[in-house]
């Protein structure tokens, strides 16, 4: 009995436990979302927690929580730096869905509550946050990767992109009909909206090496895979590199990241505290270190600025643990609609940090708020790190980027194995998606519009025709000109290119043309990186003195609106040879020869000191183009390349020498000239181009064969001529120019209240030009020489420089409207010459980011 007693004790013991046990463990659990008031964009690491208890977490990317605590809790508060902090009453012991909103709060901009600080105007002495930021920048050098002694390790790239924000009638469309599978639905809260059509996935995988002192780096390519379409109207290689300078790598200990081809202020870069505020929001232990989140945001929200929170490792390093970055949607930004960065690094056993995983999420659109767009989310995971390079000697001989064997042609089974990380299969089906869409009929019809619009030409399988913008033009010489060109693709041949076009001018009742033929020397595209190839070409056509003639876009429509007298023109018949051969090292020459007849039309005349009029000179020579643009990049389209502009500089140098009497040339005579080009980035303060150029002739020539500085007289504003200057005003047979552009950004015009809103951008630029004719060239002081041309008054029109140079300059407006340039030239010398502006209004179609 006693022992019976006992054991119903101990049982109903257990129960009451067992069921105390369940009583006391009830908790309170709150999840939701919590987004932005003003655009519904999910908020990632707002401080979630329970009033009145230790529970308190972070949201996610998405802006989702989930927070549990005692069965107490009954009020859920929201905390984000910059933001009204709001706290919501909740139902103690029960699970509940809380979604938030939360808004800008202007006045915490000012006064912030900053860990071990007063309260009080935000400012940077004594601030333990600013403290911490200057120690994180002080050690920035010591934590980046680029300053490891040796590392080599696996980099894995995945790049996707989305037609976004889309809505049902869309996806109703007829064209969609039948593929209706290749929409993809997401969270209504997450960038891009919830209704997405994936249109391009690309996967890299690489193995990278890099040594310090000597400064050597190498990549080899082992597995490349992207959706490819139709090659005969899109360029599948210059896609990706478009795409790729868009979701641009971010490393932020540079000074100034480039992120959507803008540049940013970096928030541990030298100047930081300068722009940014700072706070100290959190501190946060792990399982291996303690890390310190320091918040940070833009001083004034509309510079191209960021915000955000770095994590940084209290252990004495002052290196970054994890980093979450966004932008204000108040920068002054075109088209760009959301941009969420998120960092993760790993601790090496050496206890040094690297970035492990980067995921940068980009959303562009028309309108800032709504309608489609498209959506870009670029992966990059690094991983099985070596601090040690065997064999270094072997290991960074031959090409700094090598490509493995088969390497773009992996098999599903190989990128299964060697992925860094886990694909999900929604994801990977765009490959075979965009391929069996690329077969439809009506896909196919919307590419041949799409690359007529952005290449400019019509792809018709085994030739191309174009460019359409040059089928039509007009000028006093030939009224109108009508124009149709084209040339072969490499459907025709991949060794044999052939190109031309054929023109006709209504008043001057003239043919005119162009026809070349080239032959690949390495089997590829003479048009694609890198060129090796011979080329034969003849042309016969018109352009005025001083105006370039740039290839096949010389008679576009745009320049042929012209101000000022413009009845000075040249039929030219060129003949021309070429060997043009690029380097990985973006070394690159032209070795050339070229017969050059020009003859005279209209008001031009080419006249002795006698009187006597020459119908035409010719000269024949032999030249060498050599250019060096280190670390160049570039887009690589179907019919041009676009220089990506950088830090290093770009030489260019031309030698020719002319031959008198081979193939009827005139004239004997050596042309030295080259040109530097620079770009430097000014942080805040914006990006300023300088341009510097030289030459010297040697020998006696008539002054067509000197230099001609380039003139713009035009109503679009170039950039690398003189828009005040007339066509043929000057010449030189020495001379040194320097032109330098510089854009500020918006860094004015941001702070002032209500012009702000418009988002306009500062430009200001600066251009001068001095040289002069030696006495041998001087016609004035040599009868037989042509001499300057005059107008119908007899006033001379040509000029030489005096004792002072020609100088120009310009202020003026971007982003009007978001795609125009708009300059205030002003001429400041040799205002005496006859037809001469001193004040000009130009544009320049420029479309920015």
């Amino acid at each position: 009995m006693v022992f019976i007693q006992v054991k119903h004790i101990t049982t109903l013991t257990f129960l009451l436990i067992l069921f105390s046990g369940s009583l006391f463990s009830q908790t309170t659990k709150v999840s939701g979302t919590v987004t932005e008031a003003s655009t519904g964009r999910p908020m990632p690491y707002v401080t979630v927690s329970l009033t009145g208890t230790p529970a308190a977490t972070k949201t996610n990317n998405q802006g989702k929580y989930e927070i549990a605590g005692p069965s107490t809790a009954a009020k859920v508060q929201f905390h984000y730096i910059g933001y009204k902090s709001l706290s919501i009453n909740i139902k103690p012991g029960t699970e509940q869905v809380v979604n938030i909103r939360l808004a800008e709060d202007t006045q915490s901009l000012n006064q912030v509550d900053i860990t071990t600080a007063k309260h009080g105007r935000y400012r940077n002495k004594d601030n333990p946050a600013v403290e911490l930021i200057q120690k994180v920048i002080a050690h920035k050098e010591l934590n980046r990767m680029e300053n490891f002694p040796q590392l080599s390790y696996r980099h894995y790239d995945r790049l996707q992109v989305s037609l976004s924000n889309l809505n049902a009638n869309y996806r109703n469309k007829k064209i969609f009909r039948n593929y209706q599978y290749l929409f993809q639905t997401q969270d209504s809260s997450r960038i891009g909206g919830k209704l997405l059509l994936p249109i391009y996935l690309q996967e890299k995988l690489s193995q990278k090496y890099q040594h310090k002192n000597p400064d050597l780096d190498k990549t080899v390519l082992l597995a490349n895979k992207q959706v490819k379409f139709d090659s005969l109207v899109i360029d599948n290689q210059g896609l990706a590199n478009y795409l790729e300078r868009m979701y641009e790598d971010v490393d932020l200990y540079d000074n100034n990241i480039l992120i959507a081809t803008t540049q940013f202020l970096s928030p541990i870069a030298s100047l930081a505290p300068s722009f940014y505020k700072f706070f100290i929001t959190d501190t946060i232990n792990t399982a291996t270190s303690r890390l310190i989140e320091l918040s940070f945001m833009p001083r004034n929200p509309a510079d191209l600025l960021l915000n955000g929170k770095l994590y940084i490792a209290d252990d004495g390093s002052y290196a970054i643990s994890k980093a979450f970055i966004t932008i204000s949607n108040k920068a002054n930004l075109n088209f760009v609609r959301g941009v969420e960065l998120s960092q993760e690094f790993s601790q090496m056993p050496d206890r040094k940090y690297y970035l492990h995983k980067s995921n940068m999420i980009v959303d562009f659109g028309i309108s800032q708020q709504r309608g489609r767009g498209f959506t870009g989310q670029r992966t990059q995971v690094i991983d099985q790190l070596e601090t040690q390079i065997p064999n270094t000697d072997s290991v960074f001989s031959g090409k700094k980027l090598a490509v493995a064997p088969g390497a773009y042609n992996r098999s599903d089974v190989f990128w299964s194995q060697n992925r860094l990380e886990q694909v999900p299969d929604s994801t990977l089906k765009i490959y075979r998606n965009i391929d069996s869409l690329g077969k439809s009929k009506p896909f196919k019809r919307v590419m041949t519009v799409a690359g007529i619009l952005f290449n400019g030409y019509y792809n018709a399988g085994l030739f191309e025709v174009g460019p359409i913008y040059t089928f039509y033009g007009f000028n006093s010489l030939e009224g109108l000109k009508l124009r149709l060109g084209g040339r072969t693709t490499t459907a025709f041949s991949t060794r044999y290119f052939l190109e031309g076009y054929v023109g006709y001018g209504v008043n001057d009742e003239r043919w005119k043309g162009l026809a070349s033929v080239a032959y690949s020397l390495n089997n590829k595209s003479i048009y694609t990186y890198p060129q090796s190839f011979l080329r034969a070409s003849v042309q016969r056509d018109t352009y005025a003195p001083g105006r370039e003639l740039r290839g096949n876009t010389e008679d576009d429509f745009i320049s042929s609106f012209r101000r000022g007298v413009n009845n000075r023109f040249l039929y030219n018949d060129f003949y021309k040879f070429e060997y043009v051969q690029e380097f990985e090292n973006r070394f690159s020459f032209n070795l050339g020869f070229r017969r050059w007849t020009q003859r005279p039309a209209m008001a031009l005349r080419y006249f002795n000191g006698n009187n006597e009029t020459l119908d035409a000179i010719t000269s024949t020579e032999f030249n060498l183009s050599m250019r060096y643009a280190p670390q160049e990049k570039f887009y690589q389209g179907k019919r041009s390349r676009v220089a990506v502009n950088n830090k290093y500089p770009i030489f260019n140098l031309r030698y020719a020498a002319g031959f008198k009497g081979l193939l009827g040339g005139q004239y004997s005579y050596h042309n030295l000239s080259g040109t530097l080009d620079k770009r430097f980035y000014l942080s805040q303060l914006g990006i300023t181009d300088l341009k510097v150029e030289g030459g010297y002739i040697f020998n006696k020539v008539p002054y067509p064969l000197l230099a001609i500085h380039k003139a713009n007289q035009s109503y679009a504003y170039q950039i690398n001529a003189f828009n005040m200057m007339n066509f043929l005003e000057f010449v030189s047979d020495h001379y040194a120019s320097i032109n330098i552009d510089h854009g500020f950004g918006g860094f004015f015009l941001n702070k002032i209240p209500l012009i702000k809103r418009l988002q306009l951008r500062e430009h200001a630029s600066l251009k001068a030009v001095y040289g002069g004719v030696r006495d041998e060239n001087n016609p004035d002081l040599d009868r037989s020489l042509l001499q300057f041309q005059t107008n119908t008054l007899g006033q001379k029109t040509t000029y030489t420089f005096g004792n002072v140079p020609y100088v120009e300059g310009s202020v003026g407006l971007g982003n009007v409207f978001k795609f125009l340039r708009l300059d205030l030239v002003r001429r400041f010398n040799y205002l005496d010459h006859p037809d001469v502006p001193k004040w000009g209004l130009r544009a320049k179609f420029k479309v920015d980011l």
